[in-house]
């Protein structure tokens, strides 16, 4: 096992060492105080979305355990926590009235964090829309991206003054591609046409909330969190190779090439851009205003091959083998080397500022015996992942902070409870918290060394 001091002293002193949550996910108390419903209320309550009908109502009580919590990551040793501010307790229509109480849950969460000397990184988005916006289409309205300017500027007029850093939204990539395209999130749709007006209101959205922000806020760091695919060719035919570079694009490149470059993907627009909805003068310049950091969330390499079937739709690839046999509980390929040369794609086709990795872990499902999580290969996961970080550093890449996904097992999407992520086990009968191994390993590491004054960006 990798000692976690030995580890700690390859970052710098002020390197943040942190823990990552999601509204949805750990909160619970769904109809409490005012919320009402997101789309993912909806999806999970319908048959055959979610596994096993799995929903938000409880998750891990969040809510109400909101000062144990905090407990528990100080107890830790982390010193930052990323977390999601929940659109539907704070405007819970999406549009009209302000829920006072849902800013007051969100004011003792960073009052909390503050008191114990704990950064707070907040997401104003992660996938849990306004369900009352879905009547005028939801993400594929260019009217969704103005209601999130509005609820940016409520969020931050109320919490900027004590936020250390703030993203605009948590992986696109998912509430664009996997929600409107594979159909696999909230809200379920399998439409090419509907995916691209969902893409480009998104990123149309993210620009407005960063004016937002920096209107209300203009000394908190404004940056978006992003779950760039590590593309990698099935062989070096040229084919496979012409296959990476549309996925790519299609992948990574309808984010990053508006909000870095100012310019969608000139592939994605020749094969696609008759069914984007209109770009109107100045969006782009609205989406790709200079951004104080950047997250980055990876787990595992996407791997792709030509698509050879006549007609097939943009990007024209389907799934390649997997390299590493060592796969987790969800059945995602380990494979660290994917998130340095990740990295460093990145950053040679993009002016990119700062960054951090804003979640990396993995799902393993042991449980609690004798009181202890043994969760050797998680803990080897992250040190595998974390001695990758430290090696960018090395080389002049800035990652500025790590965040572990996740403080706790939670409702994991699509998957319901079924998967565990946690650093902490939560066991959802008794809402009893357990450190697993890997938490303990990580507390060393992150209360290895003194941290400095840091801010993002």
């Amino acid at each position: 096992m990798i000692d976690p001091k030995t580890l700690a002293a390859r970052f710098p002193g002020d390197f943040l060492f942190g823990v990552a949550t999601a509204a949805f996910q750990i909160e619970g108390a769904s109809k409490a105080d005012g919320r009402k419903p997101s789309i993912w209320d909806a999806f999970s309550n319908m048959p055959g979305r979610v596994h096993n009908r799995d929903n938000g109502d409880v998750a891990c009580d969040h809510y109400n355990r909101l000062e144990q919590d905090l407990d528990l990551i100080k107890e830790m040793g982390v010193s930052a926590y990323r977390f999601s501010i929940a659109w539907p307790r704070i405007v819970p229509e999406g549009t009209g009235p302000i829920n006072e109480s849902g800013l007051d849950f969100y004011d003792r969460l960073v009052d909390g964090c503050k008191a114990r000397g704990i950064k707070t990184f907040a997401t104003l988005y992660h996938w849990d829309l306004p369900l009352a916006l879905m009547g005028d289409g939801g993400w594929t309205a260019r009217s969704t991206a103005y209601a999130f300017q509005r609820y940016a500027k409520i969020v931050m007029g109320r919490l900027g003054d004590r936020l250390d850093a703030v993203a605009t939204f948590n992986e696109p990539w998912c509430s664009v591609w996997l929600s409107h395209l594979y159909g696999i999130h909230a809200p379920g749709e399998r439409n090419m046409q509907a995916a691209l007006h969902a893409m480009h209101y998104t990123n149309l959205a993210h620009g407005l909330g960063v004016e937002a922000i920096r209107d209300v806020a203009p000394k908190v760091p404004v940056g978006l969190v992003l779950n760039a695919h590590s593309v990698l060719p099935a062989s070096e035919s040229a084919a496979d190779r012409a296959a990476m570079q549309r996925a790519f694009d299609f992948h990574n490149g309808a984010f990053f090439g508006p909000v870095f470059k100012g310019a969608y993907p000139a592939s994605l627009l020749d094969a696609l851009g008759d069914r984007m909805p209109a770009i109107e003068a100045n969006d782009l310049q609205i989406i790709s205003q200079k951004l104080d950091w950047w997250g980055l969330n990876y787990y595992t390499p996407m791997r792709v091959a030509d698509d050879p079937t006549p007609g097939a739709e943009f990007p024209a690839t389907v799934n390649a083998a997997p390299v590493s046999d060592v796969k987790t509980d969800i059945g995602w390929e380990v494979y660290s080397p994917a998130l340095k040369s990740l990295v460093e794609e990145l950053y040679a086709r993009y002016d990119l500022p700062v960054m951090y990795v804003t979640e990396n872990g993995a799902a393993y499902n042991m449980g609690v015996e004798n009181g202890e999580v043994d969760d050797q290969p998680r803990l080897d996961y992250y040190a595998d992942h974390l001695s990758v970080c430290a090696g960018l550093i090395s080389e002049g890449y800035p990652v500025h902070g790590y965040f572990a996904w996740s403080l706790m097992d939670n409702f994991e999407w699509a998957e319901g409870y079924t998967m565990r992520f946690g650093l902490v086990h939560v066991d959802y009968e008794t809402q009893v918290r357990t450190v697993k191994k890997s938490g303990k390993w990580y507390g060393e590491l992150a209360g290895a060394f003194p941290h400095g004054n840091h801010r993002a960006g």
